[in-house]
C-alpha cells in the first residue's frame, strides 16, 4: 500500500469530478437527469478506449474475472449518479458537494463491515470533525418551517443528494473489492458501459434535442469524466477505501470557488467556516499518515514506509 499515492489520485479525481459536475449544472434547466448520465457515461469510453491503447492493454485490459461484481459496480454507480445530477438541478453546487460529504463516513462505516478493515480511533475522529464541517454548511437547511415551493424542492434536493451518497458509498466499496480481481481498465469500461446502457431506459422519460453549447458541455463533461474516473477507481490500488475516503472534503474549495465564478453562487460566512473544518480534518489525515509512515519505516529498515 502507498497511502500518500492513492491520496493524490484522490484528490486530483475530485477536482476533475468537480469541473464535471458544473458542467452538467450548466445544462441542467433543459437537460434530463438520465440523458445527461447518457453523455457522461457513453463519452467517457473514449477517454477509456485511448488509454487502454496508449498502455497496450486492448483488447486484454477488458478480461473479467468477477462478472457480476461488475454488473452491480454499475447499477449502483449509475443510481448514484443519475440522483446527484438531477439534485444539481435544484441545489447551488457547494450545497450539493456538501451534503454528499456524508458518503465517506458511510464508506468508512461499510469497509469496516464488508471489507474488515481496520479503522483506528484517530481516523474516525477526524471523519467525524468533518462532518461536523459539513452541517455546519448545511445548517440554513435543515428547518422545517417556511417550506415555499423552492424550499420543497430544496428539500427534494436534499434527499437525492443523501441517496447518492449513499450509492456512492457502496460503489467505492465495489470497487475496493473488484480491484482484487480485476483490472482497473476493466473496470472503468464496464462502469461506463454500463451506466450507458441503463441511461438509455430514460428516454422515454423526456429527452431532449440539445443545442450546440449544450452538446458541447455534455461532451466536455464526459470526456473529463471518464479520466477522473480512471483515477479514482485507481487510488484503491494504493491506499484502503477508509484511508482515501474523506479526502472526498476538498471538493467543497472547488465547488466554492466554481460555483462562485460560473454560477455567481455567493458562499456565506457560515459555509467557508463548515468548509475550513473539513479541510481540516483532510489535513489531520494526511500527517497521520505520514507519521505512521515514517514510524513503519524505522521499526523495519529495507522496506518502504508504505510496506
Amino acid at each position: 500500500m502507498q497511502p500518500l499515492k492513492g491520496i493524490a489520485f484522490k484528490v486530483t479525481a475530485i477536482a476533475l469530478f468537480s469541473l464535471m459536475a458544473a458542467l452538467i449544472k450548466a445544462t441542467s434547466d433543459e437537460i434530463p437527469a438520465g440523458q445527461a448520465v447518457f453523455f457522461r457515461s457513453f463519452f467517457a469510453l473514449f477517454v477509456i478506449f485511448a488509454w487502454l491503447v496508449q498502455r497496450g492493454e486492448f483488447p486484454q485490459g477488458l478480461r473479467v474475472n468477477n462478472a457480476m461484481g461488475h454488473v452491480w459496480r454499475g447499477v449502483i454507480g449509475t443510481t448514484s449518479m443519475a440522483m446527484n445530477f438531477a439534485a444539481l438541478g435544484l441545489l447551488p453546487l457547494p450545497e450539493v458537494t456538501a451534503i454528499g460529504f456524508a458518503a465517506p463516513l458511510m464508506t468508512v462505516i461499510f469497509a469496516a463491515m464488508f471489507l474488515g478493515e481496520e479503522v483506528r480511533a484517530f481516523r474516525l475522529s477526524a471523519v467525524a470533525l468533518g462532518l461536523v464541517g459539513v452541517s455546519v454548511v448545511l445548517w440554513p437547511r435543515l428547518t422545517l418551517f417556511d417550506q415555499d415551493q423552492a424550499s420543497a424542492l430544496a428539500t427534494v434536493g436534499v434527499m437525492l443528494v443523501l441517496g447518492s451518497a449513499m450509492f456512492r458509498a457502496l460503489a467505492q466499496i465495489h470497487i475496493r473489492k473488484l480491484v482484487q480481481t480485476d483490472q482497473t481498465s476493466a473496470i472503468v469500461f464496464y462502469f461506463s458501459l454500463t451506466a450507458s446502457g441503463l441511461s438509455l431506459l430514460t428516454v422515454p422519460f423526456g429527452w431532449v434535442v440539445p443545442s450546440w453549447e449544450q452538446a458541447g458541455l455534455l461532451i466536455t463533461a464526459g470526456l473529463i469524466g471518464g479520466v477522473a474516473q480512471i483515477m479514482l477507481t485507481s487510488c484503491y490500488r494504493f491506499a484502503p477505501a477508509s484511508v482515501v475516503a474523506p479526502f472526498d472534503y476538498v471538493a467543497i474549495l472547488f465547488a466554492i470557488l466554481i460555483g462562485y465564478v460560473w454560477f455567481s453562487e455567493i458562499p456565506t460566512a457560515q459555509m467557508l467556516i463548515g468548509a475550513s473544518i473539513v479541510i481540516s480534518a483532510g489535513i489531520l489525515i494526511i500527517w497521520r499518515e505520514r507519521q505512521l509512515g515514517l514510524k513503519r519505516g524505522k521499526a523495519r529498515p529495507g522496506v518502504t514506509p508504505q510496506g
